[in-house]
């Protein structure tokens, strides 16, 4: 199994900028519209539309729909883990700014380094590894209190930053269960709609439920939905599980330092997100952290 997941090659390394750059920017349109529907329910909706269209792309391709004749246990699992995962990113921005979401979100790589070190003997962590790891860590506890002082701090803002954090840990669980369980021997479509189907259906329940199923229809709002159904809930999604399944998952992760960068600077440029000196200084030794934890280890 181990010996069909490849290095980085360039087509791997465009395929990731690409996808950094369309996730570093979704919290934007997420907050933009905000005022009009709640983030969950966007999320919601795009997730509905992207797994219509994976349905027919599956139709399309031959591959089948009779997801209960495979490994539907994980499925499931990393279906209602994914749903989790968007429902603290809608509560989360609610609360925080787009520009602490995108950082504390993608903290990913690092829990899933820490996953795959336990359960899949070929990525465990060299000591510069770990080294990246701690890097990490400090960089939140800086990014988290550091801004203690800051008018803007309050407890709505940490409390936004924790769901962020949490969200990036649920993304990482995602990843190693599909790594170590069925999940990696079957289409990436099929693993993609898994999650997409119990993501969306979940979090609309959830909205329905808690109030939260309210849209005031605009044209802005209209093309919003569209747009992240059709390149954020079905292309990239199918794109990120054609990678895993086909490069080491821990080396997939190396470039997405790219996306908080992407995410921050189109925070403070379309929103005007206030960024405090211990926040920046926070986000630079995650990003460190990150790159340390994914530099490939001397054979």
């Amino acid at each position: 199994m181990s010996s069909s997941r490849k290095p980085l090659d360039g087509t791997a390394f465009a395929c990731i900028v690409l996808l950094c750059t369309l996730w570093g920017g979704q919290q934007i349109f997420l907050k933009l519209t905000a005022e009009n529907l709640t983030p969950a329910m966007h999320i919601a909706l795009r997730g509905c539309i992207g797994c219509v269209l994976l349905a027919l792309y599956m139709w399309h391709q031959k591959i089948s729909l009779a997801l209960w004749r495979g490994p539907w246990v994980a499925g499931c699992t990393v279906g209602l883990l994914f749903g989790a995962e968007w429902w603290m990113i809608g509560e989360g921005l609610a609360r925080t700014t787009a520009s602490h979401m995108v950082v504390f979100l993608y903290t990913t790589p690092i829990f899933t380094a820490l996953g795959l070190h336990y359960w899949v003997p070929e990525e465990r962590l060299s000591w510069l590894q770990w080294l990246g790891v701690m890097t990490c860590f400090t960089g939140i506890a800086v990014a988290f209190l550091g801004g203690a002082d800051q008018p803007h701090f309050n407890l709505t803002t940490v409390w936004g930053d924790l769901l962020g954090l949490g969200a990036g840990f649920l993304w990482a669980a995602t990843t190693v269960i599909i790594r170590c369980s069925g999940l990696a021997k079957i289409p990436p479509a099929q693993t993609t709609f898994y999650q997409l189907s119990c993501a969306s259906l979940g979090i609309l329940l959830v909205c329905a439920l808690s109030g939260q199923a309210g849209v005031i229809w605009t044209p802005f709002v209209i093309s919003s939905i569209l747009l992240q159904g059709v390149v954020i809930a079905f292309m990239s999604l199918l794109l990120w599980f054609w990678l895993l399944r086909h490069y080491l998952a821990s080396r997939v992760s190396i470039f997405t330092f790219l996306t908080p960068l992407m995410g921050v600077t189109f925070g403070v440029w379309i929103l005007d997100d206030p960024l405090h000196p211990e926040f920046v200084w926070g986000a630079l030794m995650v990003l460190s952290g990150m790159i340390l934890v994914n530099i490939p280890k001397k054979k």
